[in-house]
């Protein structure tokens, strides 16, 4: 895409939490001619999210936390998310490994990544690194619950697999996301007993 992308001008439109700027630009489209766009993007850096499970319980565990965006657009504001962060300089493994024990509590050595997704790449630049890691209950090595200074209050919940699911066709679950994840799960991860039910 180099060649057939001329950046004219760039505008920095806020830069208070992240960062919102105008870009115009032309592009040449697929039959030869050029056109002028414009477009706004909000770059907030990459980030990681992961699913904890256990194979043997059939559960997972997430995080209910108040997500304004959501609440603004409708939503109670509640959601049910898996946890996640931005890499703020990091690799995604230290990174999601230090987000999970500061959301859930549980601390987990080994994550293994599974696919890496633009999740809004319409208006939003980041770019998400999703990870799935077992645990189990000597795993917890704290509350959990997010950091305070940084305004998080998040409630851990543990759930099987299937209350998981149900809760996404119910519309309980409607972040992206972890509906990602958990379906990932329930493909790859859950499988056996699954076709089995």
């Amino acid at each position: 895409m180099n060649e057939r992308l001329r950046i004219k001008k760039v505008e920095t439109l806020a830069d208070d939490w992240y960062v919102l700027k105008k870009t115009t630009f032309e592009i040449q489209r697929r039959d030869g001619t050029w056109q002028q766009q414009s477009r706004e993007t909000y770059d907030r850096g990459n980030g990681a999210t992961i699913l904890l499970y256990n194979l043997a319980r059939r559960t997972v565990v997430l995080v209910r936390q108040f997500r304004f965006p959501a609440f603004a657009n409708g939503h109670p504001g509640l959601l049910i998310e898996t946890p996640a962060g931005l890499l703020d300089e990091a690799t995604p493994e230290d990174r999601i490994k230090a987000e999970v024990e500061e959301e859930t509590g549980y601390r987990v050595d080994r994550v293994r990544k599974v696919f890496e997704a633009f999740m809004s790449p319409g208006s939003v630049t980041e770019k998400l690194y999703f990870f799935v890691a077992e645990y189990d209950s000597g795993d917890k090595a704290s509350l959990g619950g997010g950091k305070h200074a940084e305004g998080e209050d998040i409630e851990v919940l543990e759930l099987s697999m299937e209350s998981a699911m149900k809760a996404i066709e119910s519309g309980d679950i409607v972040d992206g996301k972890t509906i990602m994840l958990l379906q990932y799960a329930c493909i790859h991860l859950f499988e056996p007993t699954r076709k089995a039910a």
